[in-house]
């Protein structure tokens, strides 16, 4: 039996044993001990964050946190429960955070860096696996990318495959791990490479030779992210009948809808950072097709989906199925790139930045071309320009540098909104309309009910808030800055045509006079011309 027959007969199997869960989400989780790896992440935080509010019977959490000098467990707990995001289960149910246990380990050791102790421990206690930790920057050189997220799943699949009472492995991957597919269906996929030879040999060559050997491994994969992706996604597959295993691949994710707060983020990747860089007027132009389709997910949304799909798979006795789940949101609530972008320019300028270098008027450009020369004449020439004025002050130049990141960052997204794919999500539909109306509820993941406009607004409102660290007491103030930056927008404006203005008259004679001369040379060339063909003839008939 190919791949092909095995992914079908196991999603006719899965179909057949999928069933109305008896019990619901909370329940299923109480008494029952997890392991988190990433729980320190943009999306592990959530994670825990919703499993201590809604889940709190739950017995113990083990979260994997590489060891600080000079910092204790006890110490680093603390650090890690103050975070904004814990706020609410710090008020109403602080004794669970009491069921929070810090493993000292690192994905990037072998064995995970555990001590005996901690490893027995696991091995002997951890029902549930949600292996969420990942190098999710797109740039990384393909040594770090295979070592953490190829490698660093390899070791916690071998550590899973230890542990005695394991009931539900899920691995968090990516809907973009298969770019060079169309349509996206949630089912296996076979590696570009064999993943075990690729990991050797990343181990075995120097950065030179993976230089020059990886654009040949991608393939047309956009980066080394989405294809160690996909190579991680095999590597778990061949643990089919080892382990419970449950794969969830969600779309971009982005900041919350609801809880624990509407609009909390982390970190300026992907949009968020598109959004701070147009906000703040240093980018004003952008390689996308409006008419393609957007998509992303709020992260509670995404974690929400995860915890449903943690107690799904414990349901299924099978360990040889692999239940598939896209996590995307572009079949069931479609929304442009260009409505995005009008959307969140609208917003943007009403609840503005407190710091703008310009103001905030760029535009997205479906012609390559173009693009790129508005970079230069919008982007570049500017930023030489302040920069060499900094210097004249004696001041540290640094818009450059920032240009170049930005350029960079802007290359690696414009892939995804230059392309468009379609995501099959039957599987994940399947699994909320079987959930009881209290956790459609409380673990909401039904991605029709995201109301765009309200949530890019609390998206840009939590971005100055969570992120840039601008009080909301702030907008008064950021808005007459940004009228400000208006007027000196349209003066400059102003000031550039008239400029052109006046050097198309001030040198419209030279420019007419050089037209008309070369003009005469023509005429008087083919006159020559002309006549030296005449004389030939003359002489001919002489």
């Amino acid at each position: 039996m190919d791949d092909e027959q095995r992914t079908t007969t196991m999603t006719v199997l899965h179909e057949e044993v999928a069933s109305p869960p008896t019990t619901g989400i909370a329940e299923s989780y109480a008494g029952r001990s997890l392991f988190i790896t990433g729980a320190t992440g943009f999306m592990g935080k959530i994670m825990v964050e919703k499993l201590l509010r809604d889940c709190g019977d739950v017995r113990c959490i083990y979260l994997l946190i590489r060891a600080k000098k000079g910092i204790d467990p006890a110490q680093r707990k603390e650090e890690y429960v103050k975070n904004i995001v814990f706020d609410h289960v710090r008020e109403k149910y602080s004794e669970r955070l009491a069921k929070i246990r810090l493993i000292r380990g690192d994905i990037l050791s072998e064995g995970l860096g555990l001590s005996d102790e901690d490893r027995r421990e696991l091995i002997d206690n951890v029902e549930m696996v949600f292996h969420c930790a990942a190098n999710v920057r797109f740039d990384q050189h393909i040594r770090q990318a295979v070592d953490i997220n190829l490698n660093g799943t390899i070791r916690v699949l071998s550590l899973a495959e230890q542990m005695r009472k394991l009931v539900s492995f899920v691995h968090v991957s990516t809907a973009y791990c298969q770019c060079n597919e169309a349509v996206l269906e949630e089912k296996h996929y076979p590696a570009p490479q064999n993943p075990e030879g690729i990991s050797k040999m990343v181990g075995l060559l120097d950065d030179d030779l993976l230089d020059t050997i990886t654009p040949r491994l991608l393939n047309n994969l956009p980066n080394t992210y989405a294809y160690t992706k996909a190579l991680t996604e095999d590597m778990v597959y061949q643990y089919r009948g080892k382990l419970p295993i449950a794969i969830a691949r969600p779309s971009i994710v982005t900041a919350a809808m609801k809880d624990p707060l509407p609009g909390w983020g982390e970190g300026t990747n992907g949009p968020t950072g598109l959004l701070i860089g147009a906000g703040r007027g240093v980018i004003r132009s952008m390689h996308c097709n409006a008419e393609y389709l957007a998509d992303f997910m709020p992260v509670d949304v995404t974690m929400n989906a995860i915890i449903a799909i943690g107690t799904e798979r414990m349901a299924n006795a099978r360990k040889e199925d692999v239940m598939y789940y896209n996590l995307t949101s572009s079949s069931d609530n479609p929304i442009s790139w260009g409505e995005v972008l009008e959307k969140g320019r609208k917003i943007l300028n009403e609840n503005p930045f407190c710091f703008a270098l310009w103001y905030p008027d760029g535009s997205i450009k479906s012609n390559y071309l173009y693009h790129l020369l508005c970079v230069i004449f919008f982007h570049y020439l500017p930023a030489y320009l302040i920069d060499f004025l900094l210097l004249l002050l004696r001041r540290k130049p640094f818009l450059v540098k920032v240009q170049k990141r930005i350029s960079a960052g802007l290359t690696i997204l414009q892939y995804y909104t230059t392309k468009e794919w379609i995501f099959r999500c039957d599987n994940t539909k399947s699994l909320y309309q079987r959930l009881s109306h209290d956790d459609r509820k409380r673990f909401y993941f039904d991605v029709s009910e995201i109301n765009y406009q309200t949530y890019l607004h609390d998206f840009i409102l939590g971005a100055r808030q969570y992120i840039l660290k601008e009080a909301p007491e702030t907008l008064p103030r950021a808005r007459k800055l940004l009228r400000k930056l208006y007027i000196m927008d349209k003066i400059v404006q102003i000031g550039l045509y008239l400029l052109g203005l006046w050097l198309a008259w001030t040198y419209l004679e030279v420019v007419t006079g050089s037209i008309q001369f070369v003009f005469d040379t023509a005429i008087e060339g083919l006159r020559g011309n002309a006549a030296s063909t005449s004389a030939g003839t003359i002489r001919q008939g002489l």
